[in-house]
């Protein structure tokens, strides 16, 4: 039951077409919250206190689309940057269809972007996370991504990044994962979420760090998912704390 006074999380995975692992974290987070509600006093706690919103394919024409092919990009039915912040002035976006950064026609110009851009303006005042999954590199980021800044609420943003961090090197294989704004991207999803009111907005860039890279073996969803709802779990809980209104 969706409650107007509760504080809401948005996490939503396959915004790029090849990037399978997305998908299937967001399915997972799904499972497990439902399997563990009962036994998992931590997850009951977030689940009653929160609302949660998953997306679990936003690139649905590009995700079918990259099923048949992995060899190029070109052609996809979806662009891979579409929200309008500073979308295409700045660095790090294309105009060029076989480009993995091609932006689209224009901001917003694909159905699933507009979809979502008009419920997260019309929800900012409860939405307070927002959480884009995305592979691969082992790192986590946060705004600014279209510009070298620090943003206002640099210190609670980077004291959950830091429990983030610790809960993805020591789960299962864990890894070197870096809390770190690796390269410059216009009409970052969490930067426009950023900017449209939402406090805590992140990147998840899951596993490896390129000896698989797209083609994530299946024997690496499980602890890959893992690592990655525990995460998840950390930024909730930050929530329910006083660092954010």
């Amino acid at each position: 039951i969706t409650r107007p006074f509760k504080k809401a999380v948005w996490i939503d995975c396959g915004v790029h077409a090849r990037e399978w692992i997305g998908p299937a974290f967001c399915q997972w987070f799904v499972k497990e919250a439902l399997n563990s509600y009962q036994q998992d006093s931590g997850m009951r706690r977030l689940m009653n206190q929160l609302n949660f919103y998953i997306m679990p394919v936003f690139n649905v024409d590009g995700y079918h689309y990259s099923w048949k092919t992995v060899t190029s990009v070109c052609h996809m039915p979806r662009s891979q940057l579409n929200f309008e912040l500073n979308l295409i002035v700045h660095e790090g976006a294309s105009l060029h269809p076989c480009d993995d950064t091609y932006c689209g026609p224009f901001p917003e110009s694909e159905p699933e972007v507009k979809a979502v851009a008009k419920f997260l303006r019309k929800h900012r005042k409860r939405v307070k996370a927002y959480i884009s999954i995305h592979a691969y590199a082992q790192m986590l980021l946060y705004p600014y991504s279209y510009k070298y800044a620090t943003i206002p609420n640099f210190n609670c943003v980077v004291s959950d990044f830091h429990l983030q961090t610790v809960n993805l090197e020591f789960v299962h294989l864990g890894g070197d994962h870096s809390v770190i704004i690796f390269y410059v991207s216009s009409g970052s999803s969490i930067d426009w979420a950023y900017k449209n009111g939402i406090p805590y907005a992140y990147a998840f860039e899951l596993r490896d760090t390129g000896y698989y890279g797209f083609l994530l073996p299946e024997t690496l969803i499980n602890p890959t998912c893992t690592e990655t709802m525990r995460a998840v779990k950390t930024i909730a809980s930050g929530l329910l704390k006083k660092c954010t209104k």
